[in-house]
């Protein structure tokens, strides 16, 4: 028998050079891919219709929304109407498609359509009154959001 002993090959040891680099790619990668709200609802969240019949809107970019439903003041009663970050009158309506339309460049006004996010229980006048305003001023392509069957997803 041999006095000495081999000794047993261990696992080499992992190499942590390359793990910053990989931790920035991810970080890299969350930053770009993740888009911030652009709105603070200021009206409690609409309870949207369900449909069965949904089409996804193709360029978002263009898309202006405007959101009916009650305050979460409940001491302020009725629908309110919410554009960006206020709310406004069902007559103002036209000034903010106006501002939008100022916003966008000449040849993409023809393809901007006005986005409705109602609740399911907001009045029917106050929706008529703003498609009103909204044909007044030409502004005709007009989408209702839903949620389609059972799904809890807006359709964009």
């Amino acid at each position: 028998m041999s006095k000495f002993k081999k000794k047993k090959k261990g696992l080499p040891a992992i190499s942590t050079a390359s793990l910053p680099d990989i931790v920035f790619m991810l970080l890299f990668f969350f930053m770009v891919s993740t888009t911030m709200r652009e709105t603070d609802l200021l009206i409690k969240k609409p309870l949207l219709p369900t449909a069965s019949e949904v089409k996804k809107l193709e360029m978002k970019s263009l898309v202006s929304t405007i959101y009916v439903g009650k305050s979460k003041d409940t001491r302020i009663g009725g629908d309110k109407i919410q554009v960006n970050d206020k709310i406004i009158d069902v007559n103002d309506v036209p000034s903010f498609i106006f501002s939008e339309r100022a916003l966008r460049k000449e040849e993409e006004v023809k393809y901007m359509t006005t986005s409705i996010k109602a609740d399911k229980e907001a009045n029917v006048g106050t929706i008529l009154d703003i498609k009103e305003q909204l044909r007044d001023i030409n502004a005709l392509k007009v989408s209702f959001s839903t949620t389609k069957g059972n799904d809890i997803k807006n359709n964009f």
